[in-house]
């Protein structure tokens, strides 16, 4: 499988999450950089909350592709 599609799969994964968790249009989750979903996703699961749901790994990789600028 390439990166590419690797990508490709992932961020419909996230986008997805991001629709049904925060109810997110698609060119919403897309206007998001990977640091603000992560920050809002934190945010959603509480500081309590245990470590699930999106991997931190698939959100750094993510990050490391497309860093803010």
């Amino acid at each position: 499988m390439s990166a590419a599609t690797r990508l490709a799969e992932r961020a419909a994964r996230l986008a997805g999450i991001a629709g049904w968790l925060l109810g997110w249009r698609p060119d919403e989750f897309w206007r998001a950089t990977p640091a603000e979903l992560a920050a809002v996703l934190k945010a959603a699961r509480g500081k309590e909350a245990p470590e699930a749901g999106v991997d931190a790994g698939e959100l750094e990789r993510l990050r490391a592709m497309m860093p803010d600028r």
